[in-house]
């Protein structure tokens, strides 16, 4: 069973004025944290922990059929 993960990833100024949200495609937090770590290539590494929570609190809904697990869109400031 796979999910679509609405993740609020908030990154303070200097190196973002708000942050952002990642659309994730997974079956789970830990696979969508992977995901995410993945495709920010560890360009906020010192916020990761504060992303976890963000996970567990984020909005999710059921994907129905062979969806793939992926970022499906991301949008950061």
């Amino acid at each position: 069973m796979k999910f679509l993960y609405i993740v609020d990833h908030f990154v303070p100024f200097p190196q973002s004025e708000y942050g952002g949200i990642w659309n994730v495609i997974a079956g789970t937090e830990e696979e969508c944290f992977d995901l995410i770590v993945a495709e920010d290539q560890d360009n906020f590494l010192e916020y990761y922990g504060k992303l976890r929570g963000n996970i567990s609190k984020s909005d999710k809904y059921k994907v129905e059929g062979n969806a793939e697990s992926k970022v499906v869109s991301s949008f950061l400031t």
